[in-house]
Parts: C-alpha cells; structure tokens; sequence
C-alpha cells in the first residue's frame, strides 16, 4: 500500500497549471485537471466542503456498520454499493457487522451508516433524502432521517473515492450537507411506439439512481402498441401490443420493476394517456373509441375515446381500479395532451349529447367533462392524478391536480398556471429523444424550472420536473447512450441549489461523470468533445 506521503505527491504531480476553482461555499477545489475532476460528485451536494487530505481506502476489508436502522433495503444497497465501487472480486469478502470500533490507523476501512427510520415504508412525493456525510482520516460517516437519504449518501460517497495512477483507492477529506432543492426529479420513457425490454428498464433505473432522479414516469401505452398486460381485460395486449407473447409487461414484470426502483429510492409512476393517443386501445375493447364520420357514413378510422357511450366510464372505473393495484405510487398520470377534435365532431351521437348537455359546439368543454369524470374515478381509489397542461388550458379542474407543463412558450405557461394554484412540473426544456451535434447537454443544465415571471408562492407550487424519452427512434439499441449522460445535466438542475449554474465547472465535473458511468458499465456517449476516459470500455 502506497504511504500517505507518496498518496499526496501523486495527487500533487497530477493536478494542472490550472488555477484551482472553488466550490459554491468558496472553498478551494483541489482536483482539477486539464479536461475532468477526479472524485468530485453528480449532482453537486447543497454544501460540499472537500480538502487537499489524501486518506488510502482499504478496498480489500471495507465495511458497511449500520448504526441505526437495519434491513433488508440497506443490506441490499450496501452489496450493490460494495460492487459499483470497488467492483465485483472474488478476492474481496465484504462483511456486514451490526457494529464494531472504527480502525485507529488514517486509512478508511468502514462507512458507518445511521438511518433512523424509513426501511420498510412507501415511498411518497414528501420522502426525506436529506444526508450527511463526514470523511476523515480513519472514519467515515453517513447519517439521514429516512433510509432513502441514507441511499442518496451512499452514491455521493461512492462518486468521492478514485483511483490513483498506481491503482490504489482513495478519498479526500469531506463534508457534506446535502439535500434536493426539488421533490420530484422524474425521467420519462415511452415503451408504446417501441417495446424496450425489461432489462434496460432495469438498467435504466440504475442510471437514474446514480444521477439522484427519484421518479420513473412510464408512459407505457399510447396509440402504437398497448404492452400492460390487464388481468381484467387481456385482450388490450392480446390485440394491441406489436407482439402479445414477447412484447407486453406482465404483472410479474411490473413487480421486478417496482421493487427494483423502490430499493434504488425511486418512484414508479405510470401513465395512461387519455381521451386522445388511445388508438392501440381499441383493438382490444370494442365500442370505446370514437367512430369517425364523413358525409354521414362511418369512415372506418376511429377518434379518441367516446365519452358519451353508457359502456365508457364502467368500463374506466374498472381498468383504472386494477392499475392502482398493480402501481402501487399514490400518483397515475391520466394525460389529457393532443386530442383532436375532427372525429368528435363528425360523429353524430357526440353532436346530439352535446346539445343534450347545452354544451354548444364548444368541444373543449366534452374534453372537461371527460377529464374530470377520469379525475373522479381516480380519486374514488384514493390515488392522486397529474395531467398535461392542456387540461387546464382548457378549463379549470380538481385544485389537487398537478399540471405537467411541456408546450412551447413555457414561461408563460408555467406562470398562467401557477396562478391559478396548482403544483406545477416542467419538462419542456428536456426533450432528450430530439438529439444534435456537439454539447447540447449545457442547453438542458441552463433551464430551470422556476424562471419564469412569478411570486414567491408561484414559485414554491413548483415541484420539479421531468425529462422525457419519447420511442419513435428509440429502443433497446440506443436508449442509454441517447439519454445519458445528457438526463445527468438534468438531474443536476433538479437537484443542486439553484445558485449551481457554472457551466465551466460543471463540465469538468460532468466529464468525470460521464466516465465514471462508462467505468460502472453504462453506454454512455460523449458529450464535451475529444478525449479519453481511463477506464477499459
């Protein structure tokens, strides 16, 4: 094992001519070089106070003690955190002891972990993922409220250890306070317009947790395929997915996936988009959609779902009461985007229950009337809804709504809304299926989801954001490359205070970040220019 002396020098000799930056708080960052930091964190902690102190890790005894809470959500994280940082070796046999003396000598040989509650609740929109985190020669501490913060901590200190050019582990003397500055911090995938298998789902979700996103929003149906397996309904995949054998997620599947998110601290909300994007809807359930109409014929082409049929609602209310089953999130995103209005218009029975309901040739207000029908039906299961924006484009709805702001113009928008009282997200900024040549990842870093003109109170209704991977050109060839680490520039927008805008810095950071993803196993392209990583790809 290298001496502390020589530990030192070889940080020393490593550095560049570069004046050193310092962080948010003014402290001096000691790990610059010409193109990337080295053990510097992603997202930035709130407060993030490292020093020039070189501690040697013992890689090959390294232990996690738990001081407070123990089950099976920590056990597993330590595992995981034991692999992602050191890598998986049958040399190394890592022990888990309820508790022991820290080793006198500098080197760290033991994180203790205090988490004083948490392990076996749900998790929610108001979960604690607060932490803190003490390094220092011989010790290493991690606290939090909840287990969730306790996850949080465990990424940033596995993002702070590195290697030396000899190979040894080590980290800088550290603290850190560290909480988000927003609750929701989502990430979107479309598994409709193509199919992404399971296992890069899973993938996905470990690249969210090491980017601190605690929301998975699942758009998982839409026009193109209907891939949720329904126990109650069976011919929605049997007829509507591209393949009903291999290309559908099965309540087992669903579980994995769950259960998977929930033990990385993550959130699985799904989406079931209506009235509109419902056409892979109608081949498994007769008399739902709209029939479309021309000269008073029916043209054989179907509109969005018919909210006048006697069979509509029943029929909701059943399909919705197994997916709050099966989605155990207290939120369903129910939609509400793009729906056109041509069909509706053209079929006679809507025009006749429009006069019948003094409704006019006002088809927004059909819209309202269907929307809130779902947004009852929703309720009545004690779940809560969020929607897109133009549900309240249109007219108001139930105050505890959330409002998914994406259109253009969004500033406006987000104030318009916000105005009108409800929780707000953002997600315009964050397109990531559109794609460009060169750094675009800066555009995404510069957009934050509370400049726009409002009050302070405005402002707090704001709960974060959600960046989104629409499927028309994406599927499992080039899903984790085309969203990372570019989502990672998103992830600090949401999480880091709001004072963290310095591009330049940001990208030495997100450099290191980048190659520390490719190191850990993830296709994660090239996003600052020419370059090398060392790591073995």
């Amino acid at each position: 094992m290298l001496s502390m002396r020589c530990v030192l020098l070889a940080f020393i000799c490593s550095t560049s001519s570069y004046a050193l930056p310092r962080t948010q708080s003014g402290d001096v960052n000691p790990y610059r070089n010409s193109g990337k930091t080295k053990g510097q964190p992603w997202p930035m902690p709130l407060s993030y106070k490292p020093t020039p102190t070189v501690i040697p890790v013992n890689d090959i005894d390294f232990q996690f003690v738990n001081l407070g809470v123990h089950c099976e959500l920590l056990t597993d994280a330590y595992k995981r955190y034991a692999d992602i940082i050191f890598g998986s070796r049958s040399r190394r046999s890592l022990k888990f002891k309820p508790d022991r003396d820290v080793a006198g000598d500098s080197t760290v040989s033991v994180l203790q972990v205090n988490a004083i509650s948490g392990c076996h609740g749900g998790l929610s929109i108001d979960s604690d993922e607060s932490y803190t985190l003490s390094i220092s020669p011989g010790k290493a501490l991690l606290t939090s409220n909840e287990t969730w913060g306790a996850i949080k901590g465990l990424e940033t200190f596995s993002q702070l250890i590195y290697q030396t050019s000899s190979g040894q582990y080590v980290v800088n003397a550290t603290e850190v306070n560290d909480r988000p500055r927003f609750k929701h911090r989502g990430l979107l995938l479309d598994t409709s317009r193509h199919y992404l298998r399971k296992e890069y789902i899973l993938q996905n979700l470990d690249a969210m947790a090491q980017n601190k996103f605690n929301v998975f929003h699942w758009h998982i149906v839409d026009d193109q395929s209907f891939p949720y397996f329904s126990q109650k309904f069976p011919d929605l995949s049997g007829k509507g997915a591209y393949n009903p054998e291999t290309h559908v997620y099965t309540p087992a599947d669903i579980t994995d996936i769950v259960n998977y998110a929930w033990r990385r601290g993550i959130r699985v909300m799904v989406e079931f988009d209506t009235p509109g994007h419902t056409l892979s809807w109608g081949y498994g359930q007769a008399g739902l959609l709209t029939k479309c109409y021309k000269g008073g014929k029916f043209t054989g082409e179907y509109g969005p779902i018919d909210p006048t049929l006697n069979t509509t609602f029943p029929f909701l209310s059943q399909f919705f009461a197994e997916v709050a089953q099966v989605f155990p999130d207290h939120y369903i995103f129910l939609g509400g985007d793009e729906v056109g209005y041509d069909c509706w218009q053209s079929n006679p029975g809507i025009t006749a229950f429009m006069k019948k309901m003094g409704f006019g040739d006002d088809y927004t207000k059909l819209e309202q009337y269907y929307m809130q029908k779902v947004l009852d039906i929703v309720s009545g299961l004690k779940k809560g809804y969020m929607v897109w924006q133009e549900v309240v484009d249109l007219a108001k709805v139930a105050e505890d709504t959330i409002v998914n702001v994406w259109r253009d113009k969004w500033q406006d928008e987000m104030a318009r809304v916000t105005g009108m009282g409800y929780k707000t997200l953002l997600s315009n900024c964050w397109y990531l299926n559109y794609i460009s040549y060169g750094p675009d990842w800066s555009t995404y870093y510069k957009c934050d989801p509370q400049d726009f003109p409002g009050t302070a109170q405005q402002k707090s209704l704001v709960l974060g954001g959600t960046t989104t991977m629409w499927g028309e050109y994406v599927d499992d060839t080039n899903l984790i490359s085309r969203f990372w680490p570019r989502a990672a520039a998103v992830g600090e927008r949401l999480w880091s205070d709001a004072s963290v805008t310095d591009v330049g810095e940001a990208q030495l950071r997100i450099a290191e970040h980048r190659c520390r993803m490719v190191k850990r196993g993830f296709n994660a392209e090239e996003l600052i220019g020419p370059g090398y990583c060392d790591v073995e790809y």
